[in-house]
């Protein structure tokens, strides 16, 4: 697909050079192009579990005007906030306290358009808690849905709330961060139309819409 570029061996500091190139740009853009301050933000996707925690560390160190930053998880585990397995919790005690917003995900919430929308992916091929047995579509009505995952992941047997394919694709740009070789095999298929996993089915709408997909390896 035309719209992806592969970026291989990135290390966390050079990932988190890259999204502070993008959301200084980003920033820039929206200072051009809207006259009331308050207006002037950036809004992010981005996910939870191991591989993300490290690279948002190092961009906290980077000098981006974090208050401007509105960051929403892309899904998150029906947990509370001080449980350990709230990507919400996790995303909010390191974004918040350098001024960031991080919003909660709820049913029935709008969406807004994202700058940027980074995604993982699982062996399985789900993104965010899109998993193959949820059946997700790219004219999904709901901006954000409840879900039950099948099986139910051991490490984290819980109901989901997750963003829909439509709200993940409404974005100027899509990021992945592909670890192992098992994923980017699967990857590497979803990119070639071998198979109808989730990410296969947001990459094709991606490619139609001419998102552009960053991939870090």
């Amino acid at each position: 697909m035309q719209n992806i570029t592969i970026i291989e061996g990135a290390d966390n500091a050079a990932i988190a050079d890259w999204l502070e190139r993008t959301l200084s740009v980003a920033l820039a853009r929206e200072a051009l192009t809207d006259k009331d301050p308050r207006h002037r933000a950036v809004v992010i996707s981005v996910p939870g579990g191991s591989t993300p925690f490290p690279i948002f560390a190092e961009l906290l160190t980077r000098a981006l005007d974090f208050a401007r930053l509105i960051a929403w998880p892309n899904d998150d585990r029906i947990v509370p906030e001080d449980h350990d397995a709230s990507n919400t919790g996790k995303i909010r005690a390191l974004f918040a306290p350098a001024g960031a917003h991080v919003v909660a995900l709820s049913e029935d919430m709008g969406v807004p358009h994202f700058d940027l929308v980074w995604l993982g992916m699982g062996e399985d091929g789900h993104i965010a808690s899109l998993f193959p047995n949820t059946d997700p579509q790219v004219d999904d009505p709901q901006a954000v849905r409840r879900l039950t995952p099948d099986p139910l992941p051991p490490h984290a047997p819980f109901d989901r709330i997750t963003l829909t394919l439509p709200s993940l694709l409404d974005t100027s740009e899509l990021m992945f961060v592909i670890r192992g070789e098992d994923k980017r095999a699967v990857f590497e298929a979803a990119m070639r139309g071998d198979h109808d996993l989730p990410v296969a089915r947001l990459l094709k709408a991606a490619g139609a819409r001419g998102i552009p997909v960053t991939v870090f390896t």
